[in-house]
């Protein structure tokens, strides 16, 4: 089988040149995305008793895996003379537009739904100069805001409709294809616009045919249950969920989704909160800070297992879509308080029941 030649410089355009719509002249605007670890995770490897491996998307520069498809997405747009872009968002998605349209030199316009996007995200569009906006509705109201401006004025879409977004996405397979040397048996991970579920699935395809995975991996992704049009087959006109990176009622990749789980041989559910929670503090515990929507495929992972659906001994890729300080307002919401104590390490030691 054919080593996946990496040499040279970082960044997926460079990187990957040959396996992307790019060319001589395409201008590479880049913050060196990519090349996020694969961690071997011990305790959720007991739980489901296979080979669980962790692929820590929150490592990108803004801290999503968004950075691999709008690295993409901004490059072409300047490309092709575009001067400003435009995006609906949950936050994820304005904090690398804003990152890499600021890198770019263009103009960035940002849609956000009213009260739903953690404070995080929200300061890194805001610190990189978009132009933010937040609406009187919900993200799939945003995203129809945008489509509209898109159409009717000079700016560039890059929500994941974008097609060069899911290009740039699927370099994301290619990683985990490199590190264990073929395609996982299972692929799981969240679900919400559905762009990188319908990225994952053509990388994966696309190392296939190259030769650089003798096999496919079955993909798995999880909605949260009170935003899971997928599972439910109809639009959620008010998706909730506590995970607000995945609250989208109408996904605009939902065929995509479908697909990559269908034709693997994997499939669309959901989670609820409660497990999503708790699969959050079980990574926690592990040492991996991930955002409350990066957990949902864990969840679903551990669902999974409780349902006897997960082969023993398999190899499992689990994606953790963002880093945990996204959204520090929950994780200091629900983390104890520091103590406050004498300046003696006597009473210190004691505390820590070391006396």
């Amino acid at each position: 089988m054919r080593k996946l030649d990496v040499a040279g410089p970082r960044g997926i355009i460079r990187r990957y040149r040959d396996h992307l719509p790019v060319g001589d002249d395409t201008p590479v605007v880049t913050l060196d995305e990519g090349d996020t670890p694969l961690i071997f995770s011990e305790r959720l490897s007991s739980k489901v008793e296979a080979e669980v491996w962790l692929k820590y998307e929150g490592l990108n520069p803004t801290g999503s895996f968004k950075d691999r498809g709008m690295t993409l997405a901004i490059s072409k747009a300047l490309e092709e003379g575009s001067q400003a872009v435009v995006c609906a968002s949950t936050g994820n998605t304005s904090a690398s537009a804003a990152a890499y349209a600021a890198r770019a030199g263009m103009v960035c316009a940002v849609l956000i739904p009213e009260g739903n996007v953690a404070l995080g995200k929200l300061a890194q569009a805001l610190v990189h100069g978009a132009k933010v906006f937040e609406i009187e509705g919900n993200f799939d109201q945003a995203q129809k805001l945008t489509q509209q401006m898109s159409e009717q004025h000079p700016f560039t879409l890059v929500n994941s409709v974008n097609p060069y977004r899911v290009e740039g996405q699927k370099t994301a397979a290619f990683e985990v294809v490199e590190a264990l040397g073929r395609a996982p048996d299972l692929h799981v991970m969240p679900v919400g616009n559905a762009g990188n579920i319908t990225a994952y699935w053509r990388g994966y395809r696309e190392a296939h045919e190259l030769t650089w995975s003798s096999s496919l991996p079955a993909m798995f992704g999880f909605q949260a249950e009170g935003a899971n049009p997928i599972v439910r087959g109809e639009i959620v006109q008010d998706p909730k969920t506590v995970a607000t990176a995945i609250r989208i009622g109408n996904p605009a990749s939902w065929s995509g989704a479908v697909d990559a789980a269908t034709s693997s041989g994997g499939r669309i559910s959901s989670v609820r909160d409660k497990e999503i929670i708790e699969a959050y503090k079980g990574l926690a515990e592990e040492g991996v800070f991930v955002e409350l929507a990066s957990a949902a495929g864990v969840a679903g992972l551990l669902e999974m297992h409780r349902a006897g659906a997960v082969p023993a001994g398999s190899t499992i890729a689990c994606v953790l879509t963002g880093h945990g300080l996204k959204d520090p307002d929950w994780a200091m919401s629900t983390a104890p308080r520091p103590r406050k104590v004498e300046a003696d390490i006597e009473v210190i030691l004691a505390q820590l029941d070391m006396a």
